[in-house]
């Protein structure tokens, strides 16, 4: 669904071309703008102002960088078994569920083997394949279980892009699978909620589209900004029919600033 982990933290957080040191520590804070639609699939779409967190920790099993939130658990050359997260925001007053329960926020989380499949010897082109293995529950007084998610990707990110210094470009693209649970809480409409244009339906778990996002960002001397764009196909997708899937192929964006609030004085070296 809503990738927001990916979407929002893989855009706002820090990053900086390879270097030897970097703070421990900096974090700032600002605003921006996301549109994107209800769920995947959904013909609903909003735009929300939201808080735009910055976050650089260079911490020893904990990081926060471009790549998102994790914690290392396994480090060589070639491989990396980090510890990865996503969520999905809550589904309110969406035209296609009208008549049905809102959807709670959720959390997913769980390991991700990515392979170190390209580093070139600045560092400034960098191609890896990310396996992320995640487990999802309902955000709620009363949390559920809804299911595993696996998103196999390539990430290729870019520093300094056709010569613009201090920019980074990232790119990800990658299909798609969760199984029935993860479908089900999404797709699946019960007889008690069908009606003559919304026919019950059951929904299967397997692939569930492809999903591609390019983004662009640079770390000014007191502020960061950032930009990405998104694009989704659900075309083949396990639960294509589902009477709630009304956009096959769609467009979601988002842009933000965020001044900085604090730099560590602490360096830490960090790996090319």
């Amino acid at each position: 669904m809503r990738q927001l982990v990916a979407v929002l933290l893989g855009w706002t957080l820090a990053g900086a071309a390879a270097a030897k040191e970097e703070p421990l520590l900096e974090f700032g804070l600002g605003v921006g703008a996301l549109a994107f639609e209800d769920y995947r699939g959904s013909a609903t779409t909003h735009v929300y102002p939201l808080p735009v967190p910055y976050l650089l920790y260079n911490g020893k099993f904990l990081k926060a960088d471009r790549e998102g939130v994790r914690g290392t658990l396994f480090n060589q050359d070639w491989v990396e078994l980090n510890l990865s997260g996503n969520a999905t925001t809550p589904v309110r007053n969406d035209r296609a569920r009208h008549g049905m329960p809102d959807l709670k926020s959720t959390l997913e989380i769980g390991p991700s083997l990515d392979f170190h499949l390209l580093h070139n010897a600045d560092s400034r082109i960098k191609l890896d394949l990310r396996m992320p293995l995640r487990s999802a529950i309902t955000v709620d007084a009363s949390p559920r279980f809804i299911g595993w998610t696996f998103t196999p990707r390539l990430a290729l990110d870019v520093a300094d892009p056709a010569g613009f210094a201090g920019w980074h470009a990232g790119f990800l693209i990658g299909p798609l699978f969760a199984d029935h649970r993860y479908h089900e809480y999404f797709y699946t409409v019960a007889p008690m909620y069908a009606t003559a244009s919304r026919p019950a339906y059951r929904a299967a778990g397997g692939y569930a589209g492809a999903q591609a996002i390019a983004a662009l960002s640079k770390r000014f001397p007191r502020y960061w900004v950032g930009a990405y764009v998104r694009a989704d196909t659900l075309a083949g997708a396990a639960f294509m029919e589902s009477p709630l899937v009304q956009r096959p192929t769609y467009w979601s964006a988002g842009i933000g600033i965020s001044w900085m609030i604090h730099t560590s004085t602490q360096m830490v070296e960090v790996p090319d």
